[in-house]
């Protein structure tokens, strides 16, 4: 008995002394390191939820595209709206755009006046111009010039797909566009009277850019209108216009604005150098004497480019100026660029045209002389000719 009593109180002892022994505490290591692993499993998971979501979405798209029409799952975030109610009313710039815009120009049409917008109604298989009884708030923006995809302007397309090509300036620049931004359609006309472009369009894909017109989005209208857009145009820096080929040219044109002649190069050069600044001088020379035209261009220009400059030149609009030279038995009459078009020899009127050899071999020198007296010739109105056929 006294052996079990022993055991038992030595059971006791250690009992009490498992309930007196005080719990350990974690250390601050340990506490770190747990802090740590949920750290990372958080970010785990925010790395994992992209990837899912895409999967997820990936494999809805791919099921509901076998029983939704593809107007709905079109969208690459999957972003399901409701249809847009089909409409029949659309906005329309009324003709279309110049194919070269520059940076800093007003925005014209074709015809070289404000852009229009309109709207027009396409039920019935029609294009008709109509209005509706109250104001509409539109607003111009940019698209990029490859929307939509197929670049048939007739494509449908949803708000959602144009609001995402719509193009922004590039960081660091001024608005893409400025200028009467914001309009009020009234009685189904909006005019544009000034936006203009401050940027190339070189740096986007298509290198191409749009105009388009919206409804104001969060306007409350009674009807859904379609957007309207121009077709695709190239937008070029305002420097570029400086240099650019005028066609057809005019005769007070500098020189260099023919074809193959560039400012300040080698054959402006060589032209001002003989005098020759203008259109009209270059067509002067080239009809008294093209052989000394062609060797003061020298051999830099080849028999290619001086059949296009000549050509170039050619379309010139001679203008309605005639110029006389009188000697002592003799009248001529020339035109701007110094052709023959009439001569009066002893009284007697010949349309250059008509001039034998002999006699044109010797109008030939006259209009010769009269090209180097140029700046001392009598100036005349084409009404104080009369029947006056040009050489062709």
């Amino acid at each position: 008995m006294a052996a079990k009593r022993f055991l038992d109180d030595s059971d006791q002892d250690t009992n009490g002394d498992k309930r007196r022994r005080p719990t350990s505490r974690p250390s601050f290591a340990s506490v770190i390191g747990e802090v740590v692993m949920v750290k990372n499993l958080q970010n785990l998971f925010s790395g994992l939820e992209p990837l899912l979501r895409r999967v997820v979405n990936e494999e809805m798209e791919r099921v509901m595209g076998h029983c939704v029409p593809r107007s709905i799952t079109r969208s690459p975030s999957l972003r399901i709206q409701a249809l847009e109610q089909p409409t029949s009313y659309e906005l329309m710039f009324e003709k279309k755009l110049m194919p070269t815009i520059f940076t800093g120009s007003r925005i014209v049409d074709t015809d070289g006046n404000p852009l229009l917008v309109v709207l027009v109604d396409k039920s019935g298989g029609q294009t008709v111009r109509t209005s509706l009884p109250h104001p509409i708030k539109l607003e111009i923006v940019v698209l990029d010039g490859d929307f939509p995809s197929t670049g048939d302007n007739n494509e449908s397309w949803t708000s959602e797909e144009l609001n995402n090509r719509i193009v922004k300036e590039r960081t660091g620049k001024r608005p893409l566009l400025t200028g009467e931004l914001n309009l009020t359609m009234r009685d189904g006309i909006a005019p544009i009277e000034d936006i203009e472009f401050t940027d190339n369009s070189s740096w986007i894909r298509s290198r191409k850019f749009r105009v388009a017109v919206r409804v104001v989005p969060g306007t409350n209208q009674t009807v859904r209108i379609r957007e309207g857009m121009t077709e695709p145009f190239i937008v070029r820096d305002h420097r570029g216009e400086l240099y650019k080929k005028h066609h057809p040219p005019m005769l007070n044109d500098e020189v260099w604005r023919l074809e193959k002649i560039g400012k300040d190069g080698a054959f402006h050069k060589k032209l001002s150098k003989e005098g020759i600044n203008s259109v009209q001088d270059f067509l002067k020379l080239s009809v008294v004497d093209a052989q000394k035209l062609r060797r003061i261009l020298g051999a830099g220009m080849s028999e290619r480019m001086w059949d296009v400059t000549i050509k170039h030149a050619k379309t010139c609009e001679k203008g309605k100026k005639y110029y006389v030279f009188r000697g002592q038995n003799f009248t001529i009459f020339l035109n701007s660029i110094c052709q023959l078009v009439k001569a009066d020899i002893n009284g007697q009127s010949f349309p250059g045209s008509e001039l034998s050899n002999f006699t044109k071999g010797y109008m030939e020198k006259l209009v010769r002389e009269a090209y180097t007296r140029w700046n001392d010739l009598e100036e005349i109105d084409e009404a104080l000719l009369t029947q006056v056929p040009e050489i062709q």
